[in-house]
């Protein structure tokens, strides 16, 4: 059988690895990949959002499967794109429709839908230009830091977290006068919650659902959690703080009445639901909901998921994901990424990429990366995410480490402390 898989990063690399061991996918197809997609399948030239193209590919592909990595096709509305196409009734995609993936499109929508089930979450209130006093008042009300965040989608640089009052103000104004476009045309200010964050993935069909590898991922730049944000320097899984008491007080509070959520509001929702939480005490808050698995959070969650990726995914179309046990390495796995000089700001790209040979173990995913003149050279902000499994974090690390240390090109950086805060 042959399937899609959207997008060009090392989400999209670690899927397409894990699927091709699937003695039920013939061929693989990624839009638009990267030169390490290239190894697995056929890349093909077309962009995320260009539905028309997408659908092109499927019929002339014998494409039987569709898997949307990033959010933004999601919001635009590609599922319900599928379903309106008479050619494609017959082809199943992962992800849900645009309604639910307002979850991760609307900040706004996400915090209403949270009260609306009783999801424990920040205290929040969301404001446009016309009630900016009003957001001044409701700023005086709460405790510093203030946390702003943009309603849409703002390639994650949508979130600010300020300190002094005054300052927010003014960030407050510039927001809401499109610092961020359309996507802070509106704005949720809610309160600070202070504790630990960790990521949990849940596959759904919109009726059951799997909870997946837990991971915890690295944001700044800089050692120590210092620096500008980026996409993701690494991640970790499993998260030791995570035990087995707080996960179920995860699946009690969280998971469940989520999944009830998403069957009464009648969401077509069939694909990954990743839970942005935070542990405060004991306790589990939601920061964010997105639709799609987390880059690089996949590259440490898919290695551990064991059995065939490709049958749980067919199975959500039919509604029986219930019928799959879903067993994990309990091995811990850990990616470090590498980007480039000068990345989360300006930065070169076609800079030549040597790497050392791969082993069971140790899985390079690219990220930015392409083909050119024969050569993989870098094409991104994000470079590669050296991923690999050992029975402790220390080994683990010990490995991505010393693979990191037998790539090269030029301007390469990353993080030394992957892990640090376990």
């Amino acid at each position: 059988m042959n399937i899609l898989i959207i997008g060009s990063g090392g989400r999209e690399h670690a899927l397409a690895w894990k699927l091709q061991s699937s003695t039920k996918v013939s061929h693989i197809f990624i839009a638009p990949g990267n030169a390490g997609t290239k190894k697995i399948g056929t890349n093909l030239p077309i962009q995320v959002n260009d539905f028309d193209m997408i659908k092109l590919a499927v019929l002339e592909n014998n494409v039987k499967m569709v898997i949307v990595g990033p959010e933004d096709p999601l919001v635009k509305g590609i599922c319900d794109f599928f379903k309106s196409q008479p050619e494609l009734i017959d082809v199943r995609i992962v992800g849900p429709d645009k309604n639910a993936s307002q979850l991760e499109g609307s900040k706004e929508f996400a915090k209403n839908f949270m009260d609306k089930y009783h999801i424990p979450t920040a205290r929040y209130q969301s404001f446009t230009k016309k009630n900016i006093e009003e957001a001044y008042h409701f700023m005086k009300k709460l405790k510093a830091p203030y946390v702003l965040k943009a309603d849409g989608l703002a390639a994650g640089k949508g979130v600010l977290i300020i300190d002094d009052i005054e300052e927010a103000k003014k960030e407050l104004a510039e927001m809401l006068g499109g610092k961020f476009g359309d996507a802070s045309q509106k704005v949720v200010i809610e309160e600070f919650m202070k504790g630990i964050e960790l990521s949990v993935f849940v596959l759904t069909d919109s009726k059951n659902y799997k909870i997946l590898p837990e991971a915890k991922d690295y944001k700044r730049i800089g050692e120590g959690d210092t620096g500008l944000n980026t996409g993701g320097m690494g991640a970790v899984s499993p998260v030791s703080f995570a035990d087995a008491s707080f996960m179920k007080k995860v699946e009690e509070k969280i998971i469940k009445p989520t999944i009830e959520g998403i069957k009464k509001e009648n969401m077509d929702y069939k694909g990954f639901i990743f839970l942005g939480l935070i542990k405060v005490g004991d306790e589990p808050f939601v920061i964010e909901y997105n639709v799609r698995m987390g880059d690089p959070e996949t590259e440490v969650v898919i290695p551990r998921i064991k059995g065939d990726l490709f049958e749980l995914l067919w199975s959500l179309s039919d509604k029986k994901l219930n019928e799959f046990e879903v067993e994990f390495d309990k091995r811990t796995a850990t990616t470090v990424v590498l980007v480039s000089k000068g990345y989360p700001g300006s930065y070169e790209k076609g800079k030549e990429i040597t790497v050392a040979e791969e082993s069971e173990d140790i899985i390079v995913f690219h990220a930015g990366t392409k083909v050119s003149d024969n050569k993989i050279v870098t094409n991104g902000g994000r470079v590669l995410a050296v991923t690999s499994l050992g029975q402790s974090m220390q080994k683990s690390l010990e490995n991505s480490y010393y693979m990191v240390d037998n790539i090269s090109f030029e301007g390469k950086n990353f993080r030394k402390d992957i892990g640090f805060d376990l």
